[in-house]
């Protein structure tokens, strides 16, 4: 095998693994900076427990315990505040740390989430929903609390 060859053959690998990053950069909304309790994230048919530091992902769902809770920070700054037996999955978030627009969609099934806008809701109000069983909010750069039972 010739050098240029060899050389060809690397750049191909490196270009596939920087595509399949970039993949998963697309899917990554935030991270888990606390958790107390038994909380765990299902990510397809994984679930993985829930510590500080891991990446939280569009389409997981994260379940908290009796007495548990978790604090995610997604990367446009939105703050979330799972409480004890809650169920809350990211359905939908894109952002755009440019322009810092993009969609925010997330489900409460069960629980009390509080919420700390971040920079999505104020450049795209339109454009972040947090969804209970009964009723579907849209954000409009603030702070509240959503309790779903």
């Amino acid at each position: 095998m010739s050098i240029i060859t060899k050389k060809t053959s690397m750049m191909t690998g490196l270009i596939m693994m920087m595509s399949m990053g970039a993949a998963y950069a697309d899917n990554d909304a935030g991270m888990i900076k606390q958790t107390k309790g038994a909380v765990v994230i299902e990510r397809g048919e994984q679930r993985l427990d829930a510590k500080q530091g891991n990446r939280v992902l569009v389409s997981d769902r994260v379940v908290t315990g009796a007495d548990s809770s978790i604090g995610i920070t997604l990367h446009d700054g939105t703050l979330l505040s799972a409480g004890s037996n809650s169920t809350l999955s990211i359905n939908k978030f894109v952002f755009n740390s440019t322009t810092n627009a993009g969609e925010l969609d997330a489900s409460l099934k069960r629980g009390t989430l509080a919420v700390v806008s971040g920079k999505l809701s104020k450049t795209s109000p339109n454009a972040v929903t947090y969804r209970t069983p009964t009723m579907i909010l849209g954000a409009r750069g603030t702070e509240f609390v959503i309790e779903a039972n």
